[in-house]
């Protein structure tokens, strides 16, 4: 270490994969949002967008405001497969699938944030954008591994975000139950598991809960929002993952 220049105590140099991008599998009011695994080289850019402010007080010199930003990445992912389909990664499927599709089907929608080894993620690196992409097989040897080659673009400006980042011993939740059954349009349910805190989504039958309040890291007190009667799919997302999906009978 430089002891001519000392740091500030507890400051700890930045590693280049404390960077972290999820894929949204569900919709962006009730997002399902899978991490990106098995990735390398991510490498976001921001890039300005300008508007011409040149006056004559200028004199002949350039004047440009920055009037928005940009989001745009490349990066790397190995190709895991399934043994038992041959389908690739969740993840890297639906990229897969954008990359070969037209209209809406060819838009993502991503979040990318600060995931530090040690110590609190960056609050404000952070952010969620909408995406088209491109993707190429990188290796095409005769021996070597799977890899693919990303491009993402986004379309219009990125949103700031909170830090998603719960830390590396994040788990997805687990439902246990959901009661009363039979709970009807605007009644509350109470959702017992494990690992609700930090809860950002609680989707009923495909469908965002109007309004939730995690009580505690194993209850959550949800309204019900508008459906039909019957066996519908109860999800909660946290900053672990998606849980499984637990089959409630709901009232109208």
């Amino acid at each position: 270490m430089n002891q001519r220049v000392p740091l500030p105590v507890g400051t700890a140099l930045g590693k280049s994969y404390e960077h972290g991008l999820d894929i949204n599998l569900g919709t962006y009011d009730n997002p399902v949002w899978q991490p990106f695994r098995r990735i390398s080289g991510w490498a976001p850019v921001f890039a300005r967008v300008t508007t011409d402010v040149t006056t004559y007080d200028d004199m002949g010199d350039t004047n440009e405001a920055v009037s928005g930003r940009t989001f745009s990445a490349a990066f790397t992912a190995q190709g895991n497969r399934s043994t038992v389909t041959g389908k690739l990664l969740p993840e890297l499927d639906r990229v897969i699938q954008a990359s070969r599709a037209k209209g809406e089907a060819a838009i993502l929608d991503v979040r990318f944030y600060h995931k530090p080894e040690t110590g609190t993620p960056d609050p404000d690196d952070a952010g969620r954008a909408f995406v088209t992409v491109e993707a190429t097989r990188q290796n095409t040897g005769n021996s070597e591994s799977e890899v693919y080659s990303i491009s993402l673009s986004g379309k219009g400006a990125y949103e700031p975000i909170t830090n998603p980042f719960g830390g590396w011993g994040a788990t997805a939740p687990v439902i246990a139950t959901v009661t009363p059954e039979d709970a009807g349009d605007g009644e509350l349910v109470t959702i017992n598991g494990t690992g609700f805190s930090g809860a950002t989504a609680v989707s009923i039958g495909g469908t965002a809960a109007p309004e939730f309040e995690v009580m505690s890291p194993s209850t959550i007190v949800a309204v019900m929002p508008v459906g039909d009667a019957g066996d519908v799919p109860v999800i909660v997302t946290t900053p672990g993952g998606a849980s499984t999906a637990f089959t409630f009978t709901r009232g109208a």
